[in-house]
């Protein structure tokens, strides 16, 4: 049983719940308030302030998190936790995908993630709204790369493709973009079956609409829109084809090099960038085995790196024409104010048979001081024909994926597998963090319903783990990541969906639970060595990618392609937050710029404060400040003062008098009372 994600969202993202209020997926605003989303005061700061919502599912929330990381790795556009900052966004689960454009300056700011948005291009989507950014085609000067079908459009719905003029949207001296995640599909809006948008130049047909990633133009846009001169958690990226190769040096401590070349007699042909594609261009790092003693080593060292996370994942394609025991060991040396010249600590060794093709390798690092990282070559026992070769390399302080699924011989299985059952082809099994064993499979020509597309799905399978493990399993995220091979990270548009395991989840034929032991919910499976095991219920879509933008980007490389696959548990998905979450107040009813917020279901005001300044009241009526509250105290130590001056000095009358009455009436007391009484009076007076 493989259940199907809804794919009416994913496939027309421009989405169209359209509410009152909103234009395709913006929550708009008066055209007074629209003419000035141009100027400053409707940017972000670059760290914005969010709440995640407990009405939002638990899989957007992980995807929401993902969108973020993407942020950071191509801008320098941050996002943290709200506390208390007069604006932040609220996101929620609403009525479809939607956002006001720009900082309204309003405190608390929706942004609606509703079922089927739990897309990381929805989503980014979605925040390029909130950060200042307009429909791709609303752009001024749409006109002259698209046509719109006005005749085609569903009744009433005209005003989603109105533009807008260069008083109002600026496109920051970019070209059209067809590629941009913020562009409207060709059947948006559609009442039939004819498109409502044409492209003027028709290869772009299919290109427009695309929601997997970023475009580089989306990027440039928003890294100029606001002074972003580099990325947060980007580091280093390398593909060797200028010859300073990047700043790596070779190390003194070895016997022999690598060396830059384009191609070696035993492999390899061609480097992993270009893939010989380009005349006089295409080069990789290369260390010999073939000729030096055993044990020959080779060094190459980046430059000095700085991290800020204290979490890395190192990414390369290696190559091996040498012998099984040539070796590549990872190492980073390390600099601290104890070892100033550095102390080396090896990460990873990376070994095993020669083989025909570039492969792909991750390497998690946890580096928290300045640190190079090092990459050592080790000439084998055996005879080599070749060596070892690295190209293409990224750093990045984000994690790695747990597992990859290397798929070699693509275009083969694109041209011979049938669609549905009969072309679908299973990974291999993989563990989770949590020790859960899963599954995924690929619908090369798609489902019966859906062909010329790619069709992936996840499963549980029964695994070394199950009797220790909690079942129905709980809260467990897994994304599966179609990888785009572009030697720079941060110009990927790679494509990826993620499932999360509500242990609540029914069968559709059944009572049992969905995500419940695969011995118990699933079905007798073989893996290709014929080992028996059970594998659960499988959910994912049909509509992963069409085989169009699959051939668009450089998804398929060397004829091969690589699934990213990871399966978590995150503590942001199972616990809620130490703060209470705010819910949106309908009507603000603070003065003074104060912040609404719902505190047990009551409507309370936040007032603002500065270094000497602050509001008060229940609607932040009364401004207080400093000064004020000097004169204040001063006034209020004067008055005490006067008061307990006149208390002392009627207390002092008082005694006076009622001792001269006790002396005249009372003369035979005794001595050890009459002693007494001078020391009660001294009190007083």
């Amino acid at each position: 049983l493989d259940l199907e994600w809804s794919s009416k969202v994913f496939e027309l993202s421009d989405f169209l719940y359209v509410l009152h209020g909103l234009v395709g997926d913006m929550l708009c605003f008066s055209t007074i308030e629209r003419n000035s989303i141009i100027g400053d005061n409707y940017r972000w700061p670059h760290t914005i302030p969010y709440v995640l919502d407990d009405s939002l599912e638990m899989n957007a929330k992980g995807v929401i998190l993902k969108a973020f990381e993407q942020y950071r790795l191509k801008t320098c556009i941050d996002f943290k936790p709200w506390e208390g900052e007069k604006n932040y966004i609220s996101v929620f689960k609403g009525s479809g995908c939607w956002s006001s454009v720009g900082n309204r300056q309003e405190g608390l700011q929706q942004l609606s993630i509703g079922a089927n948005c739990d897309r990381i291009g929805t989503i980014q989507h979605e925040f390029l709204h909130a950060l200042g950014f307009w429909h791709e085609q609303s752009r001024f000067d749409r006109d002259d790369y698209v046509s719109i079908m006005w005749d085609r459009i569903q009744p009433g719905k005209n005003h989603n493709f109105i533009k807008y003029d260069d008083t109002i949207s600026d496109s920051l001296n970019v070209p059209y973009d067809y590629t941009s995640v913020m562009h409207y599909s060709q059947n948006a809006f559609r009442n039939g079956t004819e498109p409502t948008i044409v492209t003027n130049i028709p290869d772009f047909m299919d290109v427009i609409g695309q929601r997997m990633d970023f475009s580089d133009y989306d990027l440039q846009k928003l890294n100029r829109l606001y002074n972003c001169s580099s990325s947060l958690s980007f580091m280093d990226t390398c593909s060797f084809e200028l010859e300073n190769i990047c700043g790596m040096i070779q190390s003194s401590d070895d016997n022999s090099d690598w060396q830059r070349l384009s191609q070696v007699p035993a492999g390899p042909n061609t480097d992993h960038t270009n893939m010989g594609e380009c005349k006089d261009s295409g080069y990789f790092m290369h260390f010999n085995t073939s000729a030096g003693a055993e044990g020959s080593t080779a060094i190459l060292e980046s430059r000095i790196l700085y991290p800020k996370r204290g979490f890395q994942c190192l990414q390369f394609y290696f190559y091996n024409s040498g012998h099984e025991s040539d070796r590549l060991y990872v190492w980073v040396r390390e600099y601290t104010s104890a070892h100033p010249n550095g102390t080396l600590r090896l990460i990873e060794e990376i070994k095993g048979s020669p083989a025909s093709y570039w492969q792909l390798h991750h390497v998690s690092l946890n580096v928290t001081s300045k640190f190079r990282v090092v990459f050592q070559g080790v000439r084998g026992s055996g005879l080599s024909k070749g060596g070892l070769s690295i190209d293409d390399i990224n750093l990045s302080e984000t994690q790695c994926p747990h597992h990859v699924w290397h798929i070699r011989n693509f275009t083969h299985l694109l041209n011979t597998s049938p669609a549905g059952t009969a072309g679908r082809i299973y990974s291999p099994p993989f563990y989770s963090s949590k020790g859960y064993a899963f599954q995924v499979s690929l619908f090369v020509n798609g489902t019966a319903n859906n062909p010329f597309n790619l069709a992936m799905y996840l499963y549980l399978i029964s695994g070394a783990n199950d009797d220790q493990l909690q079942w129905p399993c709980a809260w467990q995220q897994g994304t599966m990541t179609l990888l785009d091979q572009h030697p720079d990270i941060r110009q990927r548009m790679s494509n990826q969906r993620s499932i999360t395991t509500d242990p609540l989840k029914l069968s559709d034929s059944s009572s049992n639970y969905f995500w419940d032991r695969p011995d118990k919910v699933g079905s007798v499976a073989t893996f290709p060595n014929g080992t028996r095991f059970m594998r659960g219920p499988g959910i994912g879509t049909s509509t992963f990618l069409t085989h169009q933008r699959l051939r668009s980007r450089n998804f398929i490389k060397e004829d091969s392609v690589y699934i990213l696959l990871t399966m978590e548990a995150s503590v942001t998905l199972t616990e809620k937050p130490e703060m209470e979450v705010p819910n949106y107040c309908p009507d603000n009813p603070c003065e003074n710029d104060g912040v609404c917020i719902i505190v047990d279901r009551v409507s309370v005001c936040r007032c603002p404060a500065g270094d000497n300044w602050w509001y008060m009241g229940e609607k932040c009526e009364r401004r207080g400040s400093t000064h004020e509250n000097t004169v204040i105290v001063v006034s209020s130590t004067i008055a005490v003062f006067v008061v307990m001056l006149i208390v002392t000095i009627t207390t002092a009358v008082c005694l006076k008098k009622k001792y001269s009455q006790r002396k005249e009436n009372t003369e035979s007391l005794t001595l050890e009372v009459v002693s007494i009484l001078p020391l009660s009076t001294n009190i007083y007076t």
